[in-house]
């Protein structure tokens, strides 16, 4: 697995990531400086050597930060445990499948070691994703850094917030736009699904149909393209089977690229939220457009643009929250 290369800022990114650091005026490029100058390249030696061991964790990292994000903005408390008076977001429906904690926890040591209580989860956690991405052949972007962790975490909160697998793009656009994030950043972000793993309970129901009279399933979702979903049913057995999962973007999972809309365009998303993108002309327009396979770059552009708008969503700066010690349990 290669090393990251040294950062490249377009001119177009920098000129985002100005123009977002006004609206998060405490958010910038070598916040940490004078106090951990070395985060990034520590970030980075650890995120090899976790690529490198396990490639199939790109994906579950790069989820991580979006459900961060989503609820409460990025604060890390996604990250946080449960405790006996309160059930925390990770322990909400949506997040039962999220993985890849162990591997922050992993990073924080590595960086509390260097700097005793100066990096945030929220900013280890951002890092970790964008070096996800690259490390999986995906487009490298700056990232401004200074968030802090938020003291609160609520599953009751991350089941309604959540974009879920079954959205429309109606639904699916008001959640994002509620963020901040318009109808590009939707469909681009939706392009995350070219990295990961999902479990059946979150697709089945395109597959089964649970209230057939003579108790035989038949397909259910004419949306998804019926030999793609005779593939899906050999895997998935049933509504509640727990066991298997399947290839978000088949045959290319663990690198980041833009076969997901290829995928997309044939009918062959796994999630109802993935078809979704065809019933809208401006996400069916972008979809099929990077389909075709020329517009690599563009989407590789459009995506670091993307995650630097929600990188910077609800973030906590200043004297607000805290900096956690451990990233899952409050100091």
């Amino acid at each position: 697995m290669a090393t990251i290369s040294p950062l490249l800022l377009p001119l177009a990114l920098m000129a985002l990531l100005a123009a977002s650091s006004a609206a998060v005026a405490q958010l910038e490029i070598g916040f940490y400086s004078k106090t951990c100058p070395q985060v990034e390249e520590i970030v980075r030696e650890e995120m090899v050597k976790i690529i490198t061991a396990a490639p199939s964790l790109a994906g579950p990292l790069l989820r991580l930060h979006f459900h961060d994000c989503f609820v409460n903005g990025c604060d890390a408390s996604v990250l946080l445990d449960s405790t006996k008076y309160n059930v925390a977001e990770k322990d909400a429906k949506p997040n039962k499948s999220l993985r890849a904690f162990g591997s922050v926890e992993r990073v924080k040591a590595k960086l509390e070691v260097a700097c005793p209580g100066v990096v945030s989860c929220a900013d280890v956690l951002t890092l970790m994703s964008r070096d996800a991405v690259v490390l999986a052949k995906g487009p490298n972007w700056p990232v401004a850094l200074g968030r802090r962790d938020g003291r609160a975490s609520s599953a009751q909160e991350a089941s309604h917030e959540l974009p879920p697998a079954y959205g429309d793009v109606p639904l699916l656009a008001k959640i994002f736009a509620s963020k901040g994030l318009n109808l590009k950043d939707l469909v681009v972000l939706s392009g995350a699904h070219t990295l990961g793993t999902a479990h059946c309970p979150s697709y089945a129901d395109r597959l089964y149909n649970a209230t057939s009279q003579d108790g035989a399933y038949s397909l259910v979702d004419p949306s998804l393209d019926s030999e793609y979903a005779d593939k899906l049913r050999l895997k998935c057995k049933s509504l509640d089977d727990q066991s298997m999962l399947s290839e978000m973007d088949p045959g290319s999972y663990k690198t980041f690229d833009s076969s997901y809309y290829g995928h997309v365009a044939k009918r062959r998303g796994l999630f109802r939220s993935d078809a979704a993108l065809l019933t809208d002309d401006t996400t069916r327009d972008y979809v099929q457009r990077v389909a075709k396979g020329k517009f690599d770059a563009e989407f590789f552009k459009d995506f670091s643009e993307s995650m630097i708008k929600m990188g910077n969503v609800g973030v906590l700066t200043g004297a607000e929250g805290e900096v956690r010690k451990k990233c899952h349990v409050l100091n």
